[in-house]
């Protein structure tokens, strides 16, 4: 599967958008992918997920685990261990930082492959990783259905991704004229418990 191909299943979803959005990071950008929209169907999401699992083995191998961040990487997550055919576990954020919580545990030295959705700065899978090496587990490896930075997203590990596009985004005094004149939508999720 490649970039055309993920995009056709967001297309078909209805999950390509284009406007003036305030992405989970805070930057402002033209396009935003509603995920939930293809992982609300069972078959887009397999297609998605088996794909990315064969791109994970075809890079670094086995693994023993796959971890994803709560809330937004818990379904790719899930998909991509089933076709891994290994354990999925994920970590919610406990004071501000992510933790593996509800009993969940990492046999010190597992391999980990870190699952998320999509990846615009890095940020949240650089938390996540830091969360999994602090409970023991080694991660060689983060993968996502979608790299929006263009490969420019450092998170510490390699990273794999299904698709990798290089959409623009901006810190919020930095807008150019054309997306300032339009109205802001505010779809993402890091900010709603604030």
């Amino acid at each position: 599967m490649n970039t055309e191909d993920v995009l056709n299943e967001f297309r078909a979803a209805g999950a390509l958008r284009e406007g003036h959005f305030v992405l989970s990071s805070g930057l402002h950008s033209p396009v935003f992918l509603q995920k939930n929209l293809v992982f609300m169907h069972a078959d887009r999401c397999e297609r998605l997920c088996k794909a990315l699992a064969e791109k994970i083995v075809a890079t670094v191998g086995t693994v023993d685990v796959a971890i994803s961040p709560a809330v937004g990487g818990i379904i790719p997550g899930y998909e991509t261990a089933r076709h891994l055919k290994v354990a999925s576990l994920y970590v919610e954020r406990e004071g501000g930082a992510f933790k593996l919580r509800r009993g969940f545990q990492i046999e010190p030295g597992q391999k980990v492959v870190m699952v998320e959705d999509i990846v615009t700065t890095g940020l949240s899978s650089r938390e996540c990783i830091a969360a999994i090496k602090e409970a023991g587990g080694d991660v060689v490896a983060a993968a996502c259905i979608v790299d929006r930075s263009g490969g420019r997203a450092d998170v510490g590990v390699p990273l794999i991704a299904l698709a990798t596009l290089d959409v623009p985004a901006y810190h919020a005094d930095e807008l150019p004229a054309d997306l300032a004149a339009i109205p802001v939508q505010d779809p993402g999720s890091r900010r709603l418990s604030k």
